[in-house]
């Protein structure tokens, strides 16, 4: 998958991890990040737990397995002590 991809998948993963886990955004930047790590993090997961390539292209699988990465990884993130829980 193209840098552009990851950006384009990180940004609506991002975005819409940040809706539901904190109610607004993160911003472009904060957006696109938490989405590409998500993504990473959604990837790998997917191919240790269910043997498949899941984040390969800018598609609603792809977009879906970055979802719940950046969702895991916020979550991990808030659970971290000496975090702020905003």
């Amino acid at each position: 998958m193209g840098i552009l991809a990851w950006i384009i998948v990180g940004l609506i993963a991002g975005f819409l991890a940040g809706m539901v886990m904190k109610g607004s955004g993160y911003g472009l930047v904060g957006n696109i990040i938490i989405g590409i790590l998500g993504g990473l993090i959604g990837g790998f997961l997917a191919t240790v737990l269910f043997g498949v390539d899941a984040v390969n292209g800018i598609d609603l699988t792809s977009i879906l397995v970055a979802f719940l990465g950046s969702v895991l990884l916020i979550a991990i993130v808030r659970a971290l002590p000496g975090q702020s829980p905003v």
